[in-house]
């Protein structure tokens, strides 16, 4: 079984492959179902036929695993590629397809195939829900990195975001009329006590008042 357990892997960077290659053959028509490339894995699975298994993989995929040390997996579980090909032909499966493109500046959009079109479920500009907590890591680096606000409010919980977004309602109403709020000075440094609960610390420098501390 650990033979099969390494190959898993490269059974979905087959069907990446397989519908990678069906959709830029269609372009400019309608989207091919990836059910397709997954009843084509599991006839090729059924037969114990390495070639056809091997023609769907990636070039990365056959970097770690070779067509010879292919055969030798396909030949020694052919019982189990039997039981999974059965699996993946079963009435009750559902497949799913993605699409990830990546940018030249390294930004990655990820699209979910659903009725018969690509759905933006994750970008860049866009982060949406993550799946794992490595990308939720990666969405959060992303948006700080651009220094994007309103990508922050996105990669929050509803929560924290909700409590964030009224915390600065609040500030704002709270400076609607900043001449009416009392200013303490010391020196460089100035203190103002906001209505709502919020405070605004103020340093002097060059001989223009900026922003040091808020909450």
């Amino acid at each position: 079984m650990r033979a099969l357990a390494a190959f898993r892997p490269v059974v979905v960077a087959a069907f990446s492959f397989w519908f990678t290659i069906a959709v830029s053959g269609c372009a400019g028509h309608a989207v091919p179902d990836p059910k397709v490339a997954a009843d084509a894995y599991a006839a090729a699975a059924a037969h114990g036929d390495s070639d056809a298994i091997y023609a769907m993989m990636t070039t990365s995929a056959r970097a770690a695993l070779s067509r010879d040390d292919l055969r030798r997996v396909v030949n020694e579980q052919r019982v189990e590629l039997a039981e999974q090909a059965a699996l993946v032909r079963a009435r009750d499966v559902r497949v799913e397809a993605l699409a990830r493109l990546r940018y030249a500046d390294g930004e990655e959009a990820q699209l979910d195939l659903h009725e018969g079109r690509f759905w933006v479920s994750s970008a860049g500009a866009l982060p949406g829900g993550a799946r794992t907590p490595e990308q939720a890591l990666d969405q959060l680096r992303r948006v700080l990195a651009r220094r994007s606000y309103a990508g922050l409010m996105r990669v929050l919980t509803p929560a924290t975001r909700a409590a964030i977004e009224q915390d600065f309602r609040s500030l704002v109403i709270g400076l609607e009329r900043p001449d009416t709020l009392q200013v303490k000075v010391k020196g460089e440094s100035a203190l103002i006590r906001v209505p709502g609960g919020h405070s605004v610390n103020l340093k002097r420098d060059g001989g223009l008042w900026r922003v040091d501390d808020f909450d």
